[in-house]
């Protein structure tokens, strides 16, 4: 039985097709370091590489990316975040991002008029920012950072970055 709600190409398409179109595996990802590389101008240690399963994420418009999944309510990545390597300070204002480590360790930041709570998180640790909450990330270890990023929307608004942080200012251009 299906529903008045299941989507179109459910619907329509054949049912193994559908399926096949459902699975991502690890070997038909990449990493993609060039999608956050505006990021460098404030420094190495702002470079990362984006792995893309269902979506754009919340800063590329990678739409015509035929390796992802289209989004329906939220996106998922990877991230991939060398030793010493930082996700710079911002906020984003429309929807929620939670990071969930798979590898290596990450110091999350949550910042707050000129103050920040830094918790370090590991293997299978998570965290949930709520929209409006600037936060920071960074890796501590002396080994590659690898985590899950899921943002609760479609496609989100781009992040701003306060005068706090090293992003103030960097141009995607």
């Amino acid at each position: 039985m299906t529903t008045a709600s299941a989507p179109v190409d459910y619907l329509e398409q054949d049912l193994t097709e559908y399926t096949e179109s459902l699975i991502l595996t690890k070997d038909s990802r990449y990493e993609d370091w060039d999608t956050l590389g505006f990021q460098a101008k404030a420094g190495d240690q702002f470079r990362r590489a984006q792995i893309r399963y269902v979506g754009s994420g919340a800063t590329g418009d990678h739409a015509t990316d035929s390796r992802t999944i289209p989004s329906r309510g939220f996106t998922f990545s990877n991230m991939l975040l060398p030793p010493g390597g930082e996700g710079p300070e911002h906020t984003h204002h429309d929807v929620e991002e939670a990071f969930f480590v798979l590898e290596g360790q990450v110091e999350v930041g949550v910042h707050r008029d000129g103050e920040v709570v830094k918790r370090t998180l590991g293997y299978r640790d998570m965290i949930v920012v709520p929209a409006g909450v600037p936060r920071s990330l960074k890796n501590t270890g002396d080994t590659d950072a690898l985590f899950c990023v899921i943002i609760g929307t479609q496609k989100p608004q781009l992040p701003t970055y306060p005068e706090t942080s090293a992003m103030h200012g960097v141009t995607r251009d």
